[in-house]
């Protein structure tokens, strides 16, 4: 089975530079890797770092050590050293990423920001709409929402739109961080089947789950971020 994502011995820090330069550790030499047609939960205590590992993966944060090597059409970069617009590619067309919160360029309707993936992978408009309207339909988002833009929406209304918008595509990697958090038992369930039939297609996913009850549906295997917190071996 094909690996699309290899991470070895990444390591990451922050420098608070409004605190003298403080050097906090978060996380070090973490190696794993996740096969296609896996999903692979992230798993220990608030403030382990699992967050912190998404946000290496998607290019977001800087590592300070280490590889991450993302294979797609049998070319592999290591987003840990690419440079950025190796990192906007792999996006757009490897690796999509559903976060806690959703932000949105402001006065851009729900529709059109669940479409906006597919519109910059060259799909035509009207097609991106109607798959966007499936999908949050399937979330169940009231129809009368679809044209206005998510910030008038409540939380649980945003995270439907956010999660839509991370499903919408077919990126061989999906990351996940906490997308029930916010969700009735409803729509928890729509997001099982989702990340079911991500699996069933062959996708990769990798994320966090709180909800005990989502994570035993969707997980092949929990890897404890434990055991690469950093300065572990000095507790």
């Amino acid at each position: 089975m094909p690996t699309p994502l290899v991470v070895s011995e990444v390591s990451k820090s922050f420098t608070m530079h409004l605190r003298d330069g403080i050097c906090l550790p978060v996380v070090e030499d973490v190696s794993f890797a996740v096969a296609a047609g896996e999903c692979v939960v992230l798993g220990g205590p608030s403030g382990i770092g699992k967050s912190s590992i998404l946000k290496m993966l998607y290019g977001n944060y800087a590592v300070d050590q280490g590889q991450i090597l993302m294979t797609h059409d049998e070319v592999t970069i290591d987003i840990a050293s690419a440079d950025p617009r190796s990192v906007l590619s792999m996006r757009r067309d490897f690796v999509g990423y559903v976060s806690q919160f959703l932000r949105t360029v402001p006065r851009v309707s729900a529709i059109d920001v669940v479409a906006e993936p597919l519109l910059a992978r060259g799909v035509e408009g009207a097609e991106a709409r109607e798959r966007a309207s499936v999908l949050l339909e399937k979330l169940n988002l009231p129809e009368r929402l679809w044209t206005l833009p998510p910030a008038t929406f409540s939380g649980g209304e945003q995270q439907r739109v956010n999660i839509a918008r991370g499903f919408i595509t077919d990126h061989p990697l999906l990351l996940l961080d906490e997308p029930t958090a916010s969700l009735d038992a409803l729509n928890r369930a729509v997001v099982v089947e989702l990340i079911l039939e991500k699996k069933e297609r062959g996708t990769a996913l990798l994320g966090i789950f709180h909800d005990q009850d989502v994570r035993e549906k969707v997980a092949d295997r929990v890897l404890d971020v434990s055991h690469f917190a950093a300065g572990k071996d000095a507790a």
